[in-house]
């Protein structure tokens, strides 16, 4: 596969689920075991993190979402209906529902036949997405680092079901870092993945060597992060006071 950017930067946080490596493939991997059992495309995520590289197939996916994101099956009109959610209490009716499936993102028809997984202790490949799972002082980081160069900012897209569409499809698709909290997606939530409150961090190929240069450069732990708000409201005077004067030449 392709020459693999340096990750390691992310070691440095001690996460305390793996981030893990996605990629995308038309041709099956190198050097990687198939996935053993069936899983939801959300699951995956989690199997890599709790064990070793792997890939899947079609054949892997529980549920028939995440092939047809993938460009794998053909919608299926059992869910593309929009007649699942209600049943399930989570729309009211099959037309609300229905939306969802005229935005979600999606990889072109037979465009995809494997997906890799590897944790980033395992990572053997240049990964498509990079997906960090942290807590808010550490995602701040992340979120942080990936503007602090450019300015760029980061969504937090999703819907309550399908939460794959958002985790693999949108940052992939549009280049985007997307930001998730677990709880808020029924199928994660329905399996018990992760414990509530952490947030999934989606960080596509091409921002990722962006993100790696300003984590190696910036400083993580901001003084005012330890300071009283009497103190970070003086200093925040006190710099204004000095860009004025700078104005002011």
């Amino acid at each position: 596969m392709e020459g693999r950017i340096d990750l390691t930067i992310f070691e440095r946080f001690g996460f305390e689920h793996q981030p893990v490596g996605v990629k995308f493939l038309l041709t099956r991997p190198d050097g990687l075991e198939r996935l053993d059992k069936k899983a939801a495309f959300c699951q995956m995520l989690k199997e890599a993190q709790d064990g070793r590289p792997f890939y899947t197939t079609k054949d892997e996916h529980e549920c028939k979402v995440g092939p047809i994101l993938l460009g794998m099956d053909k919608p299926d009109p059992v869910f593309e209906s929009g007649m699942i959610g209600p049943k399930l209490g989570v729309y009211e009716d099959a037309r609300a529902n229905r939306r969802i499936y005229g935005k979600m993102p999606r990889l072109a028809e037979g465009s995809v036949n494997f997906v890799a997984f590897a944790p980033l202790n395992q990572l053997c490949f240049d990964p498509d997405l990079l997906i960090v799972t942290a807590r808010p002082s550490q995602a701040e980081v992340v979120l942080r680092a990936a503007g602090y160069k450019n300015g760029a900012g980061w969504t937090a897209r999703g819907t309550t079901v399908a939460g794959c569409a958002w985790l693999y499809m949108y940052p992939y698709v549009h280049g985007e870092v997307n930001l998730m909290v677990t709880g808020l997606h029924h199928g994660m939530k329905a399996r018990g993945l992760f414990p509530e409150g952490l947030l999934l961090l989606s960080l596509p190929f091409d921002v990722l060597p962006g993100i790696v240069d300003s984590l190696n450069v910036m400083e993580w732990d901001l003084p005012q992060y330890h300071s009283t708000r009497e103190e970070h409201a003086a200093r925040m005077k006190r710099i204004a006071e000095e860009v004025r004067r700078e104005l002011e030449k």
